[in-house]
């Protein structure tokens, strides 16, 4: 599984996920965070600036967590089958741990 965490600043869950060029993608494994990467995408790779009809760097994402969302987005993502999950925990880590041990994999 992977999750990508919304982080504008590298250090909080940030909002605005369709202008957000910057996520911290986690690998999981048997429920586990086994590796954390950033990635970077450029302006035009932003959810907002891009065709929600052609491949996204994000595609292949099981989850997006994120401090907000509207409904655009929320639509791009669900017919991508990613689920979303809006959280208020500002640590990256913590939001992700969070999110695992609530069982909503």
């Amino acid at each position: 599984m992977k999750i990508a965490v919304t982080s504008q600043n590298r250090k909080t869950v940030t909002d605005h996920p369709g202008r957000c060029r910057k996520f911290w993608i986690y690998t999981i494994e048997d429920g586990q965070v086994a590796s954390k990467r950033l990635l970077e995408l450029s302006k035009a790779e932003s959810f907002h600036d891009s065709d929600s009809h052609e491949p996204h760097p994000l595609d292949d994402i099981d989850v997006l967590i994120t401090a907000s969302t509207g409904r655009g987005l929320t639509r791009r993502l669900s017919r991508k089958e990613i689920q979303l999950q809006v959280s208020n925990e500002s640590d990256p880590d913590t939001a992700v741990r969070q999110f695992l041990e609530s069982g909503s994999t």
